[in-house]
């Protein structure tokens, strides 16, 4: 089955979802998330399918994320409704993938940002391959970092989680295994093999650990006395001015980062930080549809997809400017409660 731009397929007892927009990095659009979804309904149902594997086409990525000019677009077009059509379609599809009864195996090689960890991380095996390219840098955009990311950033090891939120580094294979973002390393020689044993109907997890190799080293791992003293504080001015105390090229690369990054998406990104590792997976999916209809209201989301994306200066002129110009009400007014919330299919038990 090939639905535009998502090709389907059941290859003996492997269910096999390849996302197919190389020339785009496999970003992808409402359509493309509703294929997989009814996917995995498909598979789901299909007792020959003993598992599933998610691919991206192409050599460059995985899936870099949404599809953020269409969605910027739709916003400009006064068609908010379309785009929180959008992210209801994908906090589902999160959801249904991290609760999915059959194994799922992501194929983590490339770029992987934004959707595309949400397609990953919450899978039951994360693949990382040796080109893995991760970041959730959605805070250089004006947004936030979504797709589950209230979850799964608490629960890395001491703060890394607020240091990926805020500063949108982009990470490597290492880095993301010792972290916990992917779950075992299998070299992309290797991941033909991986495929053909999941076809032959071979248990998911042991498959893998066939083809697995040991991970390779992690140089940020040996950033975290840093990474945990600088992002433990309660604002984002205090975090910026714990930096301003530390010498050293990492300390001035951590600097520009956050100053780059729209102050109010740092606050938000940092209370997300701060509250997500007490959530659920629907808990923490419920606040990000709370604060993704609120900040696609705003400007900096306009402003950070234009300075990046459409007239590429990268000099967006976010509202407010500063970190001590962002108040604390109103980071508290995009966690709030909505009049319609995002609710998620009935069947499902919540965790």
């Amino acid at each position: 089955m090939v639905a535009a731009d998502v090709i389907i397929e059941a290859i003996g007892r492997c269910g096999a979802i390849a996302l197919n927009r190389p020339a785009a990095l496999n970003s992808l659009d409402l359509a493309m998330v509703r294929a997989i979804a009814d996917a995995l309904d498909l598979f789901e149902n299909d007792a020959a399918v003993r598992c599933v594997l998610i691919r991206g086409a192409g050599e460059r990525a995985f899936c870099a994320g949404a599809d953020i000019r269409a969605l910027y677009q739709l916003g400009k077009a006064g068609r908010r409704d379309a785009q929180l059509d959008f992210f209801r379609a994908e906090y589902c599809l999160n959801r249904r993938i991290k609760r999915y009864p059959k194994p799922i195996v992501a194929l983590a090689e490339g770029i992987v940002m934004g959707g595309g960890a949400g397609l990953s991380v919450h899978a039951a095996h994360c693949v990382a391959g040796e080109a893995l390219d991760f970041a959730m840098p959605e805070a250089g955009i004006g947004f936030f970092p979504d797709v589950g990311a209230t979850f799964f950033l608490p629960r890395l090891p001491g703060r890394f989680g607020a240091y990926l939120a805020l500063t949108g580094a982009r990470i490597g294979c290492g880095d993301a295994l010792a972290l916990g973002l992917a779950s075992v390393y299998v070299p992309s020689s290797r991941h033909a093999a991986l495929t053909q044993r999941l076809i032959d109907g071979e248990d998911a997890a042991a498959a893998i650990g066939v083809e697995a190799r040991p991970a390779p080293a992690s140089a940020l791992i040996e950033r975290r006395p840093f990474i945990d003293r600088c992002f433990d504080a309660a604002t984002v001015a205090e975090i910026a001015a714990k930096i301003e105390t530390e010498d050293g090229a990492f300390a001035h690369e951590t600097r520009a980062a956050l100053a780059a990054k729209s102050p109010t998406s740092l606050a938000i990104a940092l209370r997300q930080a701060q509250i997500g590792a007490g959530l659920s997976i629907d808990e923490a999916l419920r606040i990000e549809f709370r604060i993704a209809s609120r900040i696609l209201k705003g400007s900096d989301y306009y402003e950070g997809v234009r300075a990046a994306i459409i007239d590429k200066d990268r000099r967006p002129r976010w509202r407010p400017a500063d970190f001590d110009a962002v108040s604390q009400a109103d980071i508290d007014s995009y966690f709030q409660p909505l009049a319609d919330e995002l609710t998620f299919p009935a069947a499902a038990v919540a965790q």
